[in-house]
């Protein structure tokens, strides 16, 4: 396998595994924190984070599907950044934790940066 499947796999693999466990199956203590801080009603905070798992499932599963896309690689970007931000704001005790949207987000950006430098250069014509 080379890197760029590498890196359209561990991307879009990431968002799906982040939309099915800390939110479908089994919602996270950190999701319940994080997205009840926003302040709503219980049960529309449950479907705020049950449509973000979908979300996030939904968009790895296109994210493998479209890698070579610039609009689906700078959504990755965009989305990765924006989830960060809003941790950051939201709940910024998380980011001392050890596993934290700093360790998770930025190295995903900086693997998504590389991708899109790849696929749009021409290096992938035949991957």
């Amino acid at each position: 396998m080379n890197t760029i499947q590498l890196a359209r796999y561990v991307i879009g693999l990431t968002w799906i595994y982040h939309g099915l466990f800390p939110k479908l199956l089994q919602i996270a203590p950190l999701e319940q924190a994080m997205t009840g801080s926003l302040g709503f009603y219980e049960d529309i905070t449950y479907l705020l984070i049950k449509s973000a798992g979908v979300g996030e499932v939904l968009f790895g599963l296109a994210f493998i599907l479209l890698y070579r896309s610039k609009v689906v690689q700078l959504l990755n970007l965009a989305g990765l950044a924006g989830l960060l931000v809003f941790a950051a704001v939201m709940t910024p005790h998380i980011l001392l934790e050890a596993f934290n949207p700093v360790t998770t987000n930025i190295p995903l950006m900086v693997l998504g940066y590389f991708l899109l430098q790849q696929t749009g250069s021409g290096h992938a014509k035949n991957v």
